[in-house]
């Protein structure tokens, strides 16, 4: 029986595919391709970009941080139940305003959309072993991200303007969300170490910013929104 001929690889190739193939040989697809590149990596930048602009000068320190009844501590995982290191340097930084009277209330948000996992309640132990009365210390358990915390904050909470406390990479971030969600606000980017953990939020945060833009247009409801909660105005009349 005589072979048929193997059939050309080439010829089997879709035609888009040959075309564009042809073309990225030529000096002007070439041209192009670097052109179309570029225009990725700018759109890519975009809302890193839009992040800086739309949070201006408003970081602080804990040492000049405005005088503001609510702190905001967003949520940075735990080890062994207990506040991760990242978590720890943000719950430090409430707990030194609150020492110096720059706050009367934290509102602390976080995960615990399971039982063996509390971030809120974690925060409330550390907090109160670190001077903070429990009286003072509010719990949002439905902060599964920071969108979510910054909306509940202003809907479930009832607050209109906060100090918020998060790392360095992450605080821009926190900043032009709850702008959006309606919260004024200034924040304090922790110091961290630049470990492993460090490099992953800042390479995250890239990402993170996309969706962050996405959120501020379009302004989603919160995975779990719920009934309005007095927390935070009670703690604010128990100070005074």
């Amino acid at each position: 029986m005589p072979r048929l001929p193997r059939p050309s690889v080439r010829g089997t190739r879709p035609r888009l595919l040959r075309r564009l193939l042809h073309l990225l040989r030529t000096r002007k697809g070439q041209r192009r391709a670097v052109q179309a590149l570029m225009v990725l990596c700018v759109l890519a930048l975009l809302p890193a970009t839009w992040l800086y602009v739309a949070t201006g000068d408003r970081l602080r320190t804990t040492a000049d941080t405005p005088r503001t009844e609510v702190a905001i501590v967003f949520g940075a995982g735990l080890w062994k139940g207990e506040p991760s290191p990242y978590l720890a340097h943000r719950l430090d930084a409430a707990a030194k305003l609150y020492r110096a009277g720059r706050i009367e209330v934290v509102l602390v948000t976080g995960d615990n959309s399971r039982k063996d996992y509390d971030e809120p309640d974690a925060m409330r132990s550390y907090l109160t072993a670190h001077g903070v009365p429990e009286r003072r210390i509010v719990s949002d358990y439905a902060g599964f991200d920071t969108w979510d915390s910054c909306v509940r904050a202003r809907k479930i909470f009832g607050v209109h303007e906060a100090v918020l406390i998060s790392q360095g990479f992450h605080i821009r971030r926190a900043l032009a969300l709850c702008q959006a969600a309606g919260v004024r606000s200034y924040g304090i980017g922790v110091a961290a170490k630049h470990d492993a953990t460090w490099y992953y939020g800042g390479t995250r945060e890239i990402f993170a910013a996309g969706k962050a833009a996405l959120d501020a247009l379009f302004e989603p409801d919160p995975r779990f929104l719920g009934p309005k909660e007095h927390g935070v105005t009670r703690a604010l009349a128990a100070a005074r």
